[in-house]
């Protein structure tokens, strides 16, 4: 397995994310920022820890070291990868619990097959989401096709956890099967940067995604030198990640790196820049932006479940091994071991 580390340690094969792309000069712009708005300013960049996730495979823990203030309504992300598998070596996850949020996994390269316990599932493939709202519980398994780890490749992607209020913590369950296809592409004003929207809104332009938690959800492939500068909704929070390459963020332009999250300030914009010079296998910065309504309720969360108390949480253990969370179908998907 060619694990990420440095960049000089990435595989070179991929020389683009397989993400969506499209003509920026055929898409529409971005409006450019009007006389009285203002960026959003950095409050901190930190770096994501390295680690393993489900049966082992590498994950960047994207939040680690922010307060679940400056989250919410965001509870957890890792970025999946990037890495090459050989042969026999792609993981994912077993069968496994969730209630009260919603997991949204967004694939950029490879292939993540989902079944769960509500009767949905797919294949999750480049550019796809899977937005799967767990709500008053749910069992899933996402785990790469039998094919994939049979031949090895390239796996790299994003698992987000937006958190649910009280009043929807017992939504029913509910599966959304988002194609690469469907997501709402733009161009920034400079014709530089493609935003794909995947949820949310970006200057009246919407995003394909349901969400119970109001936010907005992109993907932006920013060419070398180019500016990403984007209206953002004022009672929003702004979170920026970097998945690959260089960059700046913010008006100061503080630098920013694969691997770092940004959490910014109040404004109406945020402003993303990428440096002139990448690296040849890295041809843009890519950057994932994320922001959403805060729910500003207590957070109580044991693993796989997210609730407003400690009591709570004791419940959805209960009712998990009672079985309440749906049953795992005939003929389920399991992992892969050859």
């Amino acid at each position: 397995m060619r694990r990420p580390g440095n960049e000089s340690d990435l595989s070179p094969v991929n020389q683009s994310m397989p993400a969506i792309t499209a003509d920026t000069l055929t898409l529409p712009r971005i409006a450019a920022a009007g006389p009285s708005d203002t960026d959003r300013p950095v409050r901190s960049i930190t770096t994501g820890p390295r680690g393993f996730e489900g049966e082992g495979f590498p994950v960047v823990r994207a939040f680690a070291g922010v307060s679940a203030a400056e989250l919410d309504p965001f509870v957890h992300m890792d970025q999946m990868g990037e890495v090459e598998y050989e042969p026999g070596e792609p993981r994912g996850t077993d069968w496994h619990p969730h209630r009260g949020f919603e997991t949204v996994t967004y694939m950029i390269d490879g292939r993540f097959a989902h079944q769960d316990s509500h009767g949905g599932g797919g294949l999750i493939t480049d550019g796809a989401t899977q937005w799967m709202t767990a709500g008053s519980g749910i069992l899933h398994i996402e785990t790469p096709p039998a094919e994939l780890v049979e031949s090895g490749g390239m796996f790299h992607g994003i698992q987000l956890w937006v958190n649910l209020p009280r009043k929807d913590k017992f939504a029913t369950p509910r599966y959304q099967a988002i194609e690469g296809g469907q997501v709402t592409l733009l161009s920034s004003d400079d014709g530089g940067a493609l935003v794909r929207v995947v949820a949310g809104d970006i200057g009246g332009h919407v995003g394909p995604g349901a969400t119970h938690t109001p936010i907005t959800l992109a993907h932006s492939s920013i060419q070398p030198g180019a500016r990403l500068d984007l209206p953002w909704r004022r009672d929003f929070n702004a979170l920026v990640y970097v998945l690959s390459g260089r960059g700046t963020v913010g008006p100061v332009a503080h630098p920013i790196q694969q691997g770092q999250l940004a959490v910014l300030g109040p404004g109406d914009r945020i402003r993303v820049q990428a440096d002139r010079s990448q690296d040849a296998h890295r041809p843009a910065l890519e950057v994932l932006i994320l922001g959403g309504l805060p729910i500003r309720e207590p957070v109580f969360q044991y693993g796989p479940f997210v609730m407003n108390s400690k009591s709570e949480l004791i419940e959805a253990l209960e009712d998990y091994q009672a079985g309440k969370f749906g049953q795992i179908p005939p003929n389920a998907l399991m992992p892969h071991r050859p």
